[in-house]
């Protein structure tokens, strides 16, 4: 089965899980005063709640069902989808009130039933969810902590919403619906058993270790890890894995980082990390020896699945560090293709691995255009931000035929996917890597 006929497949079952609850309006009997509008916001809320159940598959980390789109999208997705299904959400108790059911009446919580508080306190509980997620950086919320609070306050929300649903019990009266929703309850719990519990006793028994810690220009770091006691993992360059250090395994907190060294090179990995703040700013104070865990590979940004006469690599600040995995392993490989890397900074001295990508210039037949955005007075390159412009300026003759693989800062790859559409590049060899898991 092709990636593509993979990829359909999922979403395929994504559709089919999310429209299942429509089945308990189709086959419910309306009882006095039920009309359709009323039977249509159920079938909404249940939706709503079906959707929200999902959320915790599209970050469980599945290889399988990722491979067809890759980490970042599902990502991309799950944070997209929420709105839908808060739309859904907010729609059901709207067209109970629009049908006559006194839906703002049950606001009163002290008064309340217990099924409306659960109700409501689910749905507050989202909107908090949405807004610390939207906001994090405007509010100042460590990355750490909200992790933690994203993670418990999901399963509250969704724990909650169950509870209504039972409470109401007129929709789960019948023994298939019973049946019905203790698989969908069994599949949640799974899920939270298999990201909480299995994943990380897996990890548990494959521990790494800091073998070394280099500081790199452009205020980066560079970890290199070794496995203790097992063979460790090949990955693919331009694959990323989430990394776990001097904690334990089940810890909540855990972050994803590109891996940097070639795909070549045995089983020691490197990760090179740019101090951002949170854990970044701390990589630098790391000892070698100290234990780690690494959750991967991950990702489809490779070479390696999308064959081609030669490649375009873009990076924007840290996105330099896929690029240096594919670069270093495409020279172990000696492969005699064409690369042509456009790499955006700030300054010379924020241009990390600067040395070896001129060394790597003679072991590749590779081309090298540096940006910078803030250039000294005797600079003869590109200046200022990478844009439609400098692209056609220096891609080659039937650029069309080649594949890009950009990485950067979001505003930076949307304004890069225009200009490489505008030039002629097809949708197919344009690959993107958006480090945005928040």
């Amino acid at each position: 089965m092709t990636l593509l006929s993979r990829g359909i497949a999922w979403i395929g079952l994504y559709l089919a899980v999310a429209v299942i609850p429509l089945v308990f309006a189709v086959l419910g009997h309306s009882g006095p005063g039920r009309g359709f509008l009323t039977e249509f916001s159920v079938a909404l809320g249940f939706i709503g709640l079906s959707m929200m159940g999902m959320q915790f598959a599209l970050v469980a980390r599945f290889q399988t069902a990722a491979k067809p789109f890759g980490e970042d999208a599902l990502v991309q997705f799950h944070r997209e989808i929420s709105y839908v299904a808060l739309a859904f959400i907010l729609a059901h108790p709207i067209l109970l009130q629009v049908a006559g059911i006194d839906i703002v009446g049950l606001l009163n919580l002290a008064q309340a039933p217990w099924r409306a508080r659960f109700a409501v306190t689910s749905t507050v509980l989202l909107l908090v969810l949405i807004a610390t997620s939207i906001w994090r950086r405007r509010m100042k919320i460590r990355y750490e902590v909200w992790q933690v609070l994203h993670g418990a306050v999901s399963v509250l929300v969704v724990a909650f919403a169950l509870a209504h649903v039972f409470l109401v019990g007129y929709y789960v009266d019948d023994a298939w619906k019973k049946w019905l929703w203790a698989i969908m309850t069994g599949a949640l719990i799974f899920l939270l058993l298999w990201v909480r519990v299995i994943r990380p006793l897996m990890r548990l028994r494959q521990p790494w270790k800091i073998e070394s810690v280099v500081q790199e220009r452009g205020d980066a770091v560079t970890l290199t890890m070794v496995p203790i006691g097992h063979q460790g993992f090949r990955f693919e360059p331009g694959q990323f894995g989430w990394l776990t250090v001097d904690r334990s395994p089940f810890s909540v907190t855990s972050h994803p980082f590109s891996f940097s060294s070639s795909a070549e090179n045995g089983t020691a990995i490197s990760m090179t990390i740019k101090s951002l703040g949170d854990f970044t700013s701390t990589v630098g104070t790391i000892s070698p020896g100290t234990p780690a865990y690494l959750d991967g590979p991950h990702g489809v940004f490779t070479p390696d699945h999308n064959d081609g006469p030669g490649f375009v690599l873009i990076a924007g600040g840290v996105g330099i560090t896929p690029m240096m995995s594919i670069l270093r392993t495409m020279a172990d490989r000696r492969d005699n293709r064409p690369y042509l890397l456009f790499y955006a900074s700030n300054s010379l001295d924020d241009i990390t691995f600067d040395e070896e990508l001129n060394e790597l210039k003679l072991r590749l037949n590779l081309t090298i255009v540096h940006i910078l955005r803030t250039p000294p007075a005797d600079w003869t390159g590109e200046q200022g931000f990478l844009d439609h412009d400098m692209l056609a300026r220096h891609l080659p003759d039937h650029h069309e035929r080649l594949q890009y693989f950009v990485c950067g800062p979001g505003p930076m790859l949307d304004a890069i996917e225009n200009a490489l559409t505008e030039l002629g590049v097809p949708a197919p060899h344009l690959h993107t890597e958006r480090f945005i898991f928040v």
